[in-house]
């Protein structure tokens, strides 16, 4: 298919993409067809297959679709607000029954799929860069100490709020959030999240700075 963006190419593809993932949530990863993605987005299967040949390939291209669209990291004057308000997106959106099933779709399917997995991989690894850089404008305001990993910081604001969501089926809220959010901001603080310092890279944490968070 030639892609002209704009043209029917790329509203061929929007479609399918959308079907993918309406279909991945209604039928899961397993009951997914090529056949009923293509009835749904109202083009011929000949059209999808002539594109993405698998299903593994239609699913990897909705992510990375998704990965493309903008995402703008909060900006509340401090880097607390600003993980506060992250970690609070995750709650929002697991909140609401229609916009959390796709992203439990997306887990389902990378458990089946290497492309799907891959593809996740790649769309958080995407989002986490987004959103470090209330990280890296903390450093820059002396809020953290320099060096501080700011990926590494998003991870552990998020990882507790992923646990509770898909492994233990917990509830979270805002004071979960806000407890996630306030955590991983003290482990940076007390400087457990520097890959380097004025002496070069730093290798582990020191004792002085575990001692801080006890």
């Amino acid at each position: 298919m030639t892609t002209r963006p704009g043209g029917r190419s790329a509203r061929v593809r929007a479609a399918v993409l959308d079907a993918t993932y309406a279909e991945l949530v209604e039928r899961g990863y397993l009951g997914l067809t090529v056949e009923n993605v293509a009835a749904r987005a109202g083009v011929h299967k000949t059209t999808v297959y002539r594109r993405w040949a698998t299903i593994d390939l239609l699913i990897a291209d909705a992510l990375d679709s998704s990965r493309d669209t903008g995402w703008p990291a909060p900006d509340t004057g401090s880097v607390e607000g600003d993980l506060i308000a992250i970690a609070d997106e995750i709650v929002t959106v697991f909140a609401d029954p229609a916009r959390r099933a796709v992203p439990e779709a997306v887990v389902t399917a990378a458990l089946h799929s290497g492309r799907a997995r891959q593809a996740k991989r790649d769309f958080y690894a995407a989002r986490h860069d987004q959103a470090a850089a209330v990280v890296r404008r903390a450093v820059q305001r002396d809020e953290l100490p320099p060096g501080t990993d700011a990926v590494e910081l998003i991870r552990l604001t998020c990882a507790p709020l992923y646990y509770r969501i898909f492994i233990t089926g917990e509830p979270v809220d805002h004071a979960t959030a806000e407890r996630s959010a306030r955590a991983a901001l003290a482990a940076a603080r007390a400087g457990l999240l520097r890959t380097w310092d004025a002496t070069g890279p730093v290798s582990s944490p020191s004792r002085t700075a575990v001692d801080r968070l006890r």
